[in-house]
């Protein structure tokens, strides 16, 4: 799932930077242990990527710890800024095609709506 970019390998979709200003990675173990999460939602459904807005990361070695990825808090950042990272050494791994695009595909429909031209008419609930 998982690859060892060449430390001049161009920044690319799918590259996890460690260290970045805004990005803050939490185990998944203290997401559980602060009973946002229950053990068996995370192994039951979050890893078979069966809940809206949330993706899961399997570990990488000691490079990665699993991670739950919280699609709905999304932050923009300039590219230039991680390259800059990139540069310095901290992207760490990258993810492989087709995880990539599964992963993007989970941002689309987290995020993707399809607008009505105007609401349905409903009937008053007696």
């Amino acid at each position: 799932m998982y690859g060892l970019p060449a430390a001049d390998a161009v920044l690319t979709q799918g590259d996890i930077i460690d260290r970045c200003p805004i990005i803050d990675w939490e185990e998944v173990g203290l997401l559980v242990q602060l009973n946002v999460l229950k053990p068996a939602t995370v192994k039951d459904q979050i890893r078979t990527h069966r809940v809206f807005g949330l993706y899961f990361l399997p570990a990488f070695g000691d490079v990665l710890p699993e991670s739950i990825v919280d699609l709905r808090d999304i932050h923009t950042l300039p590219r230039e800024l991680l390259e800059q990272l990139v540069v310095r050494g901290q992207r760490t791994v990258t993810i492989n095609t087709p995880f990539r695009e599964h992963l993007a595909q989970h941002f689309a429909v987290t995020f993707s709506r399809i607008a009505l031209p105007e609401p349905y008419e409903t009937k008053p609930i007696v």
